[in-house]
């Protein structure tokens, strides 16, 4: 990796090692971090880029640095790859920053001016409004249904006397995480809609993918080779609409207390500020993103397993002294009951943590645009400064996390009074949920959801690699999936005795 004359074994390449934020720049006015060369536009980065835009990014690092600059006429970007410069600039610079109004675009195309979506005082409103939704306490009160929906969906995997068998996770982890953001929105169940939501989603995010790189205006919507994607928005705004339309026949007494009904009384509440197409906006996003990450950690995690058994036999036992069998959770009615039971399985905690460092469902973080100029990393960055933030650099850099490439759930555990490895990490080197006021809203959720899945599928089931597999592609579509050269990723699963 290129470093810079300041740098240092004690400070880990940081070039704002011990200094603070109000110090001058140490470069001079107008000066850029290093990066690749451009011919004309600049636009050639883009085509890099939308090739393969992980492991692209790991390349300019290893060149570079920590900071990196790409002149894409107009616009000037850059890479913020270190742990401590990211989160300066996403805690310490926020007020100071918008989302990149491309991607912003992207998203709004389905998910309208939900919390997604939008900036300044009208985000703070809609997140504040929904904060308690997802807080610590309501997702504890979930514990207990998402663990009913899991075990009925883990009971229609293969019969235990049917042997070993190929079976697809991917497929099926993405129905129950749908299946368990449906009972958390609108309890219910998906039922058959489920395939046809998964296959209009991945339609939506393969598009808006390739629209990220596209440098010019988007095409319109009614053109035939939109047709596709114009078509799999409409259905899954149907699907919402379905449930709004409803919900709404009904008499508020008799509403259960879900998300969309919390939504529906803001409406009822302030139908000014939450009109319906709010409330519909917000569902769209929370349905999306409230299984899609989870699907995309959990697809990974089953990997993880599968291609490291010693590990998986290491968690199952965990999970088996816990929880030895289907019977264990009948007794659990109380929702402290269901939080200590996942507290008390460490090791699975921190496998889930551990497979989210290596395939993060997120790896890239919505670009942000400075609106004056800032100071970082020693340089001063004028406004309208586009900020790109990989966090799967930082999360396999060798700097931080020994053997970055092998799986090993202890990083995250302290072990005989000693500290784990990623506390000794600069804070930031994880960064799975993103940092600062924009910290993922459904973070408690999706952690809850992950731990209770994991934990099910391992009292019940053995995951192993198919002989002569090799490890799956990651590859990003907006969340980051196992390439599909043909079907979705499988497993060999097996009964556990």
């Amino acid at each position: 990796m290129v470093r810079t004359e300041n740098d240092s074994a004690v400070n880990g390449g940081c070039p704002m090692a011990g200094r603070s934020a109000a110090e001058p720049a140490s470069r001079p006015q107008g000066a850029w971090p290093p990066g690749p060369r451009v011919w004309l536009t600049g636009w050639g980065l883009l085509h890099q880029m939308s090739g393969d835009p992980l492991g692209q990014f790991r390349r300019w690092h290893a060149q570079f640095g920590d900071l990196v600059h790409l002149h894409i006429r107009p616009q000037h970007l850059v890479l913020v790859m270190h742990p401590s410069l990211a989160r300066e600039l996403l805690v310490n610079h926020h007020d100071q920053l918008t989302r990149w109004e491309r991607a912003r675009s992207v998203f709004a195309q389905m998910h309208g001016n939900s919390v997604l979506v939008a900036e300044g005082e009208d985000w703070k409103r809609k997140r504040k409004a929904l904060n308690p939704a997802f807080s610590p306490a309501a997702v504890q009160s979930l514990l207990p249904s998402m663990a009913a929906v899991t075990q009925e969906a883990l009971q229609r995997w293969p019969k235990a006397n049917a042997g070993e068998q190929r079976w697809p996770v991917e497929e099926e982890l993405t129905a129950l995480t749908m299946d368990v953001i449906a009972r958390v929105m609108f309890s219910c169940a998906m039922g058959e809609e489920s395939r046809q939501a998964q296959h209009d989603l991945r339609v939506i995010t393969e598009a808006a993918n390739r629209e990220f790189y596209i440098p010019s205006r988007f095409f319109p919507s009614w053109l035939p080779s939109q047709m596709r994607k114009r078509q799999a928005i409409g259905q899954l705004n149907a699907f919402i609409d379905k449930h709004i339309e409803a919900r709404l026949r009904v008499a508020d007494s008799e509403w259960p207390d879900d998300l969309l009904a919390r939504l529906l009384h803001l409406h009822r509440s302030a139908p000014d500020a939450w009109p319906i197409s709010a409330v519909h906006e917000e569902c769209t996003t929370a349905f999306q993103a409230g299984h899609e990450t989870v699907a995309s950690t959990l697809t990974w995690w089953t990997w993880c397993m599968a291609s490291n058994p010693h590990w998986q036999e290491r968690i199952a036992q965990e999970v088996r002294s816990i929880l030895p069998d289907a019977r264990s959770l009948e007794g659990l009615k109380d929702e402290s009951q269901w939080q200590s039971l996942l507290s008390a399985m460490p090791l699975l905690g921190a496998s889930i943590q551990e497979s989210m460092r290596l395939y993060p469902a997120a790896p890239m973080l919505m670009s942000r645009v400075n609106q004056q100029p800032i100071a970082l990393g020693g340089y001063v960055f004028p406004a309208g400064t586009q900020f790109m933030i990989p966090l799967h650099v930082g999360q396999k850099d060798e700097r931080w996390f020994a053997q970055p490439e092998a799986f090993n759930p202890e990083r995250f555990l302290s072990s005989d009074g000693e500290a784990s490895e990623l506390s000794r990490a600069p804070r930031g080197a994880w960064m799975a949920f993103g940092t600062g006021p924009r910290v993922c809203l459904g973070q408690h959720l999706a952690t809850a959801e992950m731990s209770l899945v994991a934990a099910l599928l391992l009292q019940r089931w053995r995951l192993t690699a198919p002989e002569g597999m090799r490890a799956p592609v990651p590859l990003l579509h907006v969340t980051l999936r196992p390439q599909k050269p043909q079907k979705p990723l499988e497993l060999s699963i097996s009964a556990r005795d």
